[in-house]
């Protein structure tokens, strides 16, 4: 054999954990189905073989369109163990532009989760896509191709020839394609970057020493596969460590399974630790006066407790003794959310607020942050025993970090991407003598660890030449309940203005605003008074330049389906400035004064 592949990281882990559960699809009504390591390398082994039977060649695109699932592990599983390059899709952007994708990968065999997800990208190819061969991961369609059906086509070429597997497996060599990216966008059009066996499998043998996961640990898991913090961590390197992933059914679920399953280790982005710590909030505030004393109390003490961690220093008895009284009473309520079990609760896909990682700190639920892109894999991670609220930590082993002149952070590893699908002039701007130039703005301070301070695309730059990195003045606004969603403005502009999106749950419990539209919400003047309330409290920890002058609530939230958001939530700032312009115009008409 040549060298370490994906295929050869999971007949390892199948070699060494036989008989463990490695995959839990529900199947309704509280059921799952079971894979083993043993059956996930079958039926990797199966599908690579069947594929290479249906004419796939090595080097090959193959797309998967599919939520994330046991079938989309084996599938993909199988693509890569066959020398094909598997190229996942999000499910969440529009059909078209799932389409010009598809086109774009030219691939000629999609794997996809049923016939009604088939007959949509169908009708909105209009004709574009009737060369595709589909496969369906599930259930069965006139004339299609099925997963289990390309099962049975291994298994009946190996049957015939002993050596079938073998020849496909040795012909891959470490350094070819695995994986097709597709971007998620969040400056710019999408990209499709290719990353090779080498550079995923030197990421995920970097995994054993930054987190401390055991052999028979479980997860939880829902986010998109296509994003590379799902794949590379949730997929990838849960094999690697030997992790059984417990699928979630549905986003609407997800409290009720976390608490059935009780995982050891759970990842979620910002959005969803931003809504736990609203729904905590909100039932505080329904408390009479001494509950939420004694819990804002134990906050106060939390972080105390916490800061002191961060530097390094010991926690005095006058903090650590009533802190003990306060986590039995207050703390472990809230972790026990979570399953009671969690060691490791990670942020991921997108940057988390320091406020909100303080909160978490404090309550005895460090969230450990990292930092991954796709062109450059999982790059960084916070020390588990001492990370940094707001930090994305250090550089894991064998990943070397710069920062140019103008604090642009760039990376070095064995983990790299080999660049940009058809676009020689987009890789040769992002790989420089071998340092990927992330475009994220960066600090780093005395102990080695590392902050984004913002987006050098995103840079404003105020008439007067201030400077003005958006990304950390919204963070600032990450732990406000009412606000859902924000984005400032001000680029070549006399003053910062920001547009909000409401969080209507949030709203409606205020006073008079109960049953409301978010119509109605908006245009509420209690509303409009709270929203001018948080950004005053906001602009007293900004200088005078960044401070927001003028604001608009908007009665409706940025989405994917108008190109305001990836589908991990990241706001694509040019479209909202697009798709707002007159709304913004109006704002800088007139005097400055905040309305």
């Amino acid at each position: 054999m040549p060298g370490r592949t994906i295929y050869t990281v999971l007949a390892e882990s199948a070699q060494t954990w036989p008989g463990m559960a490695a995959l839990q699809q529900p199947i309704g009504h509280g059921r799952y189905a079971t894979y083993t390591f043993a059956d996930f390398e079958a039926a990797a082994r199966e599908i690579a073989c069947g594929l290479h039977a249906l004419g796939v060649a090595a080097g090959e695109n193959v797309a998967l369109y599919s939520e994330t699932r046991a079938e989309f592990y084996l599938a993909d599983l199988g693509v890569m163990s066959s020398g094909a390059v598997a190229a996942a899709l999000y499910t969440s952007y529009p059909l078209p532009d799932q389409v010009r994708n598809l086109q774009a990968a030219e691939v000629r065999f999609v794997f996809v989760e049923d016939a009604a997800s088939r007959d949509a990208l169908l009708k909105a190819g209009d004709g574009r896509l009737d060369p595709v061969r589909w496969i369906l991961l599930t259930g069965e369609a006139p004339d299609t191709l099925t997963l289990n059906g390309v099962r049975q086509m291994g298994r009946e070429a190996m049957a015939e020839d002993a050596a079938y597997f073998g020849r496909i497996r040795d012909a891959i060599h470490p350094e070819q394609a695995a994986i097709l990216y597709l971007t998620s966008g969040a400056t710019g059009e999408p990209k499709m970057g290719l990353t090779s066996h080498a550079a995923i499998v030197s990421n995920i043998d970097m995994g054993p020493s930054a987190l401390a996961l055991n052999a028979g640990d479980s997860t939880l898991v829902f986010l998109p596969s296509a994003h590379i913090a799902q794949r590379v961590v949730l997929e990838l390197l849960t094999m690697r460590m030997g992790v059984t992933v417990w699928f979630s059914e549905s986003l609407s679920r997800l409290p009720a399974e976390i608490r059935s399953v009780r995982p050891n280790f759970f990842l979620a982005p910002p959005r969803v630790w931003e809504r736990m710590y609203a729904s905590i909030g909100a039932e505080v505030r329904k408390k009479g006066a001494a509950s939420q004393k004694l819990f804002y109390g134990a906050i106060g003490l939390g972080l105390q407790a916490s800061r002191l961690r961060q530097a390094g220093k010991s926690v005095p008895p006058h903090i650590s003794v009533p802190l003990k009284l306060a986590d039995r009473l207050v703390f472990s309520k809230i972790r026990e959310r979570l399953g009671g079990r969690l060691r490791l609760a990670a942020s991921g896909a997108a940057p988390l607020g320091r406020n909100l990682a303080d909160f978490y700190s404090a309550i005895g639920m460090p969230l450990i942050e990292g930092y991954g892109l796709t062109e450059g894999g999982v790059a960084t991670l916070n020390p588990l025993d001492r990370p940094k609220s707001g930090s994305i930590g250090r550089p894991l082993p064998g990943v070397e970090i710069r920062l140019a002149d103008d604090g642009e952070l760039f990376l070095r590893s064995p983990a790299l991407f080999s660049g940009y699908y058809n676009d020689e002039a987009s890789t040769a701007a992002v790989l420089q003598d071998g340092w990927l130039a992330t475009g994220d703005i960066a600090e780093v301070d005395e102990e080695g660890y590392i902050y984004i301070t913002g987006r050098k695309k995103e840079l404003i730059v105020s008439s007067n030449g201030k400077k003005i990195y958006p990304a950390r003045i919204e963070m600032l606004f990450k732990t406000e309940p009412l606000i859902n969603q924000v984005v400032l403005i001000g680029d070549r502009l006399p003053f910062v203005a920001a547009l909000f999106t409401l969080n209507p749950a949030h709203a409606e419990t205020l006073p008079g605003m109960k049953g409301k539209t978010l119509a109605e919400l908006v245009a509420a003047p209690e509303i409009q008074g709270e929203i001018r309330r948080v950004v005053a409290r906001v602009n007293r920890e900004l200088p005078q330049f960044e401070q927001i002058r003028k604001f608009r609530v908007l009665d409706r939230e940025f989405t994917i389906d108008r190109g305001e958001v990836t589908p991990t939530m990241k706001i694509r700032r040019g479209r909202v400035l697009e798709n707002f312009r007159d709304l913004i115009g109006e704002m800088y008409m007139g005097r400055e004064e905040m309305a």
